[in-house]
């Protein structure tokens, strides 16, 4: 993404372990860790295998130690929260980490309706990547389409299916212009989710299907 393409999970872990992910989808990864806690196997085996590989590169001389040093003795420690419960005991929707990047969680999202039965935040661009959050009314499919770049998507809150299969709380959803999907919420509840893109979409489908899915 922005730097190097991503088409899958575990290249997006690779990336995140690499430290070489935009700001915005290094938070998605962090909330999906959160959500996941499974997965950080996957994110400590993989900087087991960066260490080894490390380990194995000829040592050269750092310069300006001292302020390097100094840099990470004054960084904060990350905390290991899970994101889903405050400290007074009120159930959150979104995980800490979103919460630190956005400010507020769910019920305080500023939602912009941008077509009948889906809603929108957008917080712009981000480290050259477009980021927003987006709200889907149960049983709401979204129109057709497909993107001139990377997408990732993580739900907060209920589900979704497309074409490829079924993305719930904590997961992610990887495309590119390889994928032509038409996400469709669950009939449960409301889809919220994080959508971090470094290039637009572009609607596909026929014009009938198109008008019909953005009437909803």
């Amino acid at each position: 993404m922005v730097r190097e393409h991503i088409d899958t999970i575990d290249s997006l872990l690779a990336r995140y372990v690499a430290g070489t992910l935009p700001a915005p989808a290094r938070v998605l990864v962090e909330a999906h860790l959160e959500l996941k806690p499974e997965n950080r196997i996957k994110v400590t085996n993989l900087e087991a295998m960066a260490g080894l590989a490390l380990m194995e590169i000829e040592p050269v001389a750092l310069g300006n130690r001292d302020a390097m040093l100094a840099a990470v003795l004054q960084s904060e420690l990350p905390t290991g929260t899970t994101g889903d419960v405050r400290a007074n005991g009120d159930q959150t929707v979104f995980p800490k980490a979103l919460i630190d990047f956005v400010g507020f969680d769910a019920a305080d999202v500023p939602w912009r309706t941008r077509m009948p039965g889906y809603r929108e935040y957008d917080l712009g661009d981000i480290d050259g990547c477009h980021v927003n959050l987006f709200w889907i009314k149960p049983g709401r499919t979204v129109p057709a389409h497909t993107h001139e770049g990377s997408e990732l998507s993580l739900v907060l809150d209920g589900d979704f299916t497309d074409a490829r299969g079924f993305y719930a709380r904590g997961d992610i959803s990887v495309a590119d212009d390889s994928v032509d999907h038409r996400p469709c919420a669950g009939r449960d509840r409301p889809c919220i989710g994080l959508a971090v893109m470094d290039a637009p979409l572009k609607l596909t489908g026929s014009f009938r299907q198109m008008i019909g899915d953005i009437i909803g």
